[in-house]
């Protein structure tokens, strides 16, 4: 399966909420897509449907294609403590996520883009490999003869909420930033249900 470029709205609708950020269209039709629109009578969802479509917005929240999700939970399974939390923790260290927190561009699609054209370095040392996982003291940065792209400037500039995560911090003069520790659960503003993935790969 490739990722998904299709219909962000669409898929937003289907899950019942703006996975992907603000969305206009969204806001105006919050029911899910289909030819009856809102009129027609939905059953609700239980059980592995319910884990499966948490799985899912998972993936198209934060861009990942089934294997490498496998791969991100199992790391989290070994990792000691609660793995549904862990596995959010991992999630957020992706550099690409890094990079649209941090405000330098205002989707991960986006975000995705740049680090893999190369506008974007790791402790100085250009990286092009989106799903980089960060440390603890990683500085993050644009990359200096990028540093006056439209796209990157307006991103941090419109972005009047860089909110403070407080898991990073970020200079808008320099476009540097630091990864300095690891989030916690309650700080990660995803509206996810972490133990219905764990139940659900743990079938």
């Amino acid at each position: 399966m490739a990722r998904y470029t299709g219909p962000r709205t669409k898929k937003a609708r289907a899950f019942g909420e703006a996975i992907f950020g603000f969305d206009k269209s969204f806001e105006r039709r919050k029911y899910p897509p289909g030819q009856h629109g809102n009129s027609r009578r939905r059953k609700q969802k239980a059980g592995y449907a319910l884990q499966l479509m948490e799985k899912q917005k998972a993936k198209y929240i934060y861009g990942i294609l089934e294997r490498q999700f496998r791969n991100i939970f199992e790391r989290a399974n070994r990792k000691g403590g609660n793995t549904g939390e862990n596995l959010l923790k991992l999630l957020e260290t992706r550099l690409d996520n890094t990079v649209y927190r941090l405000g330098i561009a205002p989707t991960r699609r986006a975000a995705r883009q740049l680090v893999s054209h190369k506008h974007i370095t790791i402790n100085g040392t250009i990286n092009n490999v989106p799903s980089t996982s960060l440390r603890p003291g990683d500085k993050i940065a644009v990359r200096g003869r990028s540093k006056g792209m439209i796209a990157i400037t307006d991103s941090i500039e419109n972005k009047s909420e860089v909110r403070n995560y407080a898991w990073l911090d970020f200079n808008r003069d320099t476009m540097e930033g630091s990864f300095i520790a690891y989030p916690e659960r309650e700080q990660i503003p995803e509206k996810l249900n972490e133990q219905l993935i764990v139940e659900l790969y743990s079938k």
